[in-house]
């Protein structure tokens, strides 16, 4: 059973930083690529970042490249992502998951920005 458990999310302000970590199990992790995704309140899920399974190479959509970085550690079945400058429209709830939609996804962690 595919299961995906995220945390690391809470309240900063503007400016700060905070690390969100997931930890997979029921499935072959080094065998995946690894996605983060988010859900603002009122609006659709929306890809974050990627990483592919061996961990050579990342993508980020262009709201967060340059303040995002996103690793795994595959010994640890355990996908990162460090969040920098954050702003108020990164508050959502953010999402580790299997594939760019979504469609596979943990409870997810809250991270809210704000002064």
């Amino acid at each position: 059973q595919v299961q995906l458990v995220e945390s690391g999310g809470g309240l900063v302000q503007p400016g700060g930083s905070l690390t969100l970590a997931c930890v997979a199990s029921g499935f072959a992790f080094d065998n995946y690529w690894m996605y983060w995704v988010r859900q603002a309140p009122g609006k659709e899920l929306e890809w974050v970042s990627t990483i592919v399974s061996n961990g050579a190479y990342t993508f980020y959509d262009d709201s967060v490249r340059g303040r995002f970085n996103i690793s795994r550690d595959n010994a640890k079945n355990t996908v990162f992502l460090q969040m920098n400058n954050l702003k108020s429209e990164d508050t959502a709830l953010y999402y580790c998951a299997r594939d760019k939609y979504g469609n596979e996804r943990g409870q997810g962690t809250q991270v809210t920005v704000s002064s």
